[in-house]
């Protein structure tokens, strides 16, 4: 087999590439176990042959993604750690689950992915985030939306509490 110096890996066909264990840097797993989710992505659960040592990997297509144009006009590419980095502190001790985070990283994603659109406005992003905070936990809602929504002083946070409470009943 030849390594590969562009992707660090080594190639045993055209189309595979080995996964390297992260515990032992082994270049050869195999696979236990793999399952789909509904936005294309496939989790692959492996197994070290070195070290016996267990983990799950995630491949997801690769799909074009639009500029984000910011608030001050200036533009850039879509960030899925940045966005995945803001919901995670809305969602800081709350009990909402990483698959909960990660599938709502992955609407988002898709959403922007379907607009077919090369810009769209950090707004849409922002609007999407809520949308899904909203359903997933009101408090990481209420997090994200001091900051999204600017709500400024309490009784703007006030409002925006009553107003879920009214959309609950």
């Amino acid at each position: 087999m030849d390594e590969n110096p562009i992707c660090g890996g080594y190639i045993c066909s055209i189309f595979e590439v080995k996964m390297r264990c992260p515990y032992c840097q082994y270049h050869d797993t195999k696979v236990i176990d793999t399952s789909h989710d509904s936005h294309g992505g496939i989790r692959r659960r492996r197994e070290c042959l070195r070290c016996k040592q267990r983990f799950s990997s995630y491949e997801r297509p690769l799909l074009a993604t639009p500029l984000i144009i910011k608030q001050d006009g200036a533009r850039e590419e879509f960030d899925r750690q940045k966005l995945e980095r803001g919901i995670r502190i809305a969602c800081a001790k709350r009990p909402v689950s990483a698959e909960d985070i990660e599938r709502l990283i992955g609407q988002v994603e898709v959403e922007l992915q379907r607009l077919g659109k090369a810009e769209v406005s950090s707004r849409v992003v922002g609007d999407l985030v809520i949308k899904g905070l909203k359903e997933l936990d009101q408090i990481a809602y209420i997090r994200y939306a001091i900051v999204y929504l600017r709500l400024d002083d309490l009784y703007a946070l006030r409002n925006e509490i009553d107003r879920l409470l009214l959309e609950k009943k």
